[in-house]
């Protein structure tokens, strides 16, 4: 799973959420490196929605415009949890490696 898609699920978790909200809390849940611009959010909400990940929960108008407000699925919800612990294995893997990890010494070479 793309870290975007990863971040646009995880932002469902709290609720149904419009696009701009959408945006905003992918952004803060991933501290800034997923930043989604309207094309993309949009894009990837209709795949998501194809894909039975994420459904129209509602919509209002607020001055004027149509706001839609999205909500993750059951699916959704259990790819996303697949994900989370596949991304914690791999993390676990390498913190393991790393706590075991002893530099190799390197020959200083003086000219």
């Amino acid at each position: 799973m793309r870290e975007p898609t990863y971040y646009i699920l995880a932002s469902l978790l709290g609720g149904p959420l419009h696009g701009w909200a959408i945006v905003r809390e992918a952004g803060e849940l991933s501290q800034g490196r997923v930043r989604l611009t309207a094309g993309t959010l949009y894009g990837a909400l209709d795949r998501l929605e194809a894909e039975g990940l994420v459904e129209e929960d509602h919509e209002e108008i607020v001055k004027g415009r149509c706001r839609r407000y999205y909500r993750l699925t059951s699916l959704g919800q259990k790819l996303l949890q697949e994900e989370a612990e596949r991304l914690a294995a791999s993390a676990r893997v390498v913190r393991e490696r790393l706590s075991s990890y002893t530099p190799a010494k390197t020959q200083e070479t003086t000219a």
